[in-house]
């Protein structure tokens, strides 16, 4: 059914509740200003709003105006900012990766096939701790985490030139339980946030999670454009910017000296706060700059995970910060989980003490490095381009031949039971309707390219319904 002026209109305000930029009991834009700001009638506004009066959301108050009535709605994050096509939305495309069949292909997916990680290596760990007289089995862990581990974690961090101690570190389940404990610290509704564009896509759902304003910052193959940063801060005041350094997602660029040094004085002149997430570090041959080191963790905080490398069940993540922002943040993680687990936190601990974590990493960077080549020059054969060509890591960022849209292609590929990235997923603004992210690890099989080939050629034709929904 056609979208009417009025049904716009009622999905305005339904927005603007949803992400509480409108409580209860606050009145509503005029009639005159509303459509004035939406360029439509004012009897298209009064119908709008007698309409959302008859379903309880506002109500008339004589006089005076609308209000917004009750209590809001239960938070929606689908619902917060405009509405996108199924193919296009990161929630989607997470559900669509995680409920897929186990045989399903999947190259746009985020994370290693089961096969690539260390199976045999975990289930020696978890032999030897179930030997052990003390177990983590059945108690809480410390408020900071496992001792022995975040003392390896400062080592390795040293390794980067990040001079740390083992109280500067706090461990967490997993990067997305990290960052969200930061966003929790650090943000107030309303807040605006900077995000790569291209970037990782949750990044975006986050922060719509903690009703923050994301806005994006153009990437480029050497980090963000810092001229256009630049212009952004003059004209915003972002409380944070949320970035890559190793293998940026989704493009696999890595961060050049220079704009790190550029980036950080941009940051102090601007009182900009960075969250350095540093999940692929470990899949490096060559270790990239980073912001934590430059700046010593005054202005940054770095976050990581070994979910991407060891286990995507075995949730360890850490946060690295300023000393006394560790107290509180620990504080905050009492609060909202009672802590992390610590079992996965030994079970780390036992792979990283004895080598066997070391060298599944040797292991898997070589094997990564073969799939990265043979994955670029399947793609080029389709007549994708690559947008830079990665030095490691796990993902390659296509433009498709010219006249093809990614979201299309994403639709007649799942179709077909594969699921892909489309551009964009990971764009703010909207600015990579060409373009595919590809995880070089998903892409062994022949038919992953003889798929796509098909989805691009369906895609041509205009082939395959529309879907707006699920």
């Amino acid at each position: 059914m056609a979208v009417t002026r009025v049904d716009g209109v009622m999905r305005q305000v339904r927005e603007r509740l949803a992400a509480r930029s409108l409580v209860p009991g606050e009145r509503l834009p005029s009639i005159r200003a509303l459509a004035q700001s939406l360029e439509v009638s004012k009897s298209t506004v009064v119908e709008a709003y007698e309409r959302l009066a008859a379903e309880g959301l506002i109500a008339a108050r004589r006089g005076s105006g609308f209000y917004v009535c009750g209590r809001l709605p239960p938070l929606s994050l689908a619902e917060i900012g405009p509405a996108l096509d199924r193919s296009i939305d990161p929630l989607w495309i997470s559900r669509q990766s995680l409920e897929a069949a186990e045989d399903a292909l999947k190259p746009g997916c985020g994370w290693l096939p089961p096969s690539w990680l260390p199976e045999d290596e975990l289930r020696r760990a978890l032999r030897q701790l179930a030997r052990e007289p003390q177990s983590s089995l059945l108690e809480y862990g410390r408020p900071y985490g496992h001792a022995g581990l975040r003392e390896q974690l400062a080592r390795r961090l040293g390794d980067y030139g990040l001079q740390v101690g083992a109280q500067q570190i706090v461990l967490t389940d997993g990067g997305t339980h990290a960052i969200d404990l930061v966003c929790r610290f650090l943000l107030e509704p309303g807040d605006e946030v900077l995000v790569d564009d291209p970037g990782y896509f949750n990044f975006q759902a986050l922060l719509r999670a903690h009703r923050a304003v994301a806005i994006g910052v153009p990437y480029t193959p050497h980090g963000p454009d810092i001229e256009a940063l630049g212009a952004i801060l003059q004209r915003h005041r972002p409380r944070l910017y949320i970035t890559n350094s190793a293998f940026h997602n989704p493009t696999g660029a890595q961060l050049s000296p220079l704009v790190a040094h550029r980036l950080l004085k941009l940051a102090e002149a601007h009182d900009l706060l960075i969250v350095e997430d540093d999940i692929f570090a470990d899949f490096e041959h060559e270790q990239a700059p980073r912001l934590s080191a430059f700046d010593g963790l005054q202005r940054v905080i770095q976050v990581g995970s070994f979910s991407k490398t060891l286990s995507a069940s075995v949730r360890c993540g850490y946060i690295a910060a300023r000393p006394q922002w560790c107290e509180q943040l620990v504080d905050l993680k009492l609060a909202t989980s009672f802590g992390n687990s610590p079992f996965n936190a030994e079970l780390l601990h036992e792979l990283l003490r004895k080598g066997g974590y070391r060298r599944h990493m040797e292991n898997l960077r070589a094997r990564l490095a073969e799939a990265m080549g043979d994955t670029l020059a399947r793609l080029r054969g389709l007549g994708l381009q690559p947008w830079l060509e990665p030095r490691g890591g796990v993902f390659v960022w296509a433009q498709l031949p010219a006249g093809l849209d990614a979201a299309a292609v994403s639709r007649a590929a799942l179709e077909q039971g594969m699921v892909l990235a489309p551009g964009n997923v990971f764009s703010l603004g909207q600015n990579a309707p060409d373009f595919l992210r590809f995880n070089v690890a998903q892409c062994q099989s022949p038919r992953v390219f003889q798929l796509l080939e098909r989805a691009m050629e369906q895609a041509r034709r205009g082939g395959g319904p529309r879907s707006n929904g699920g």
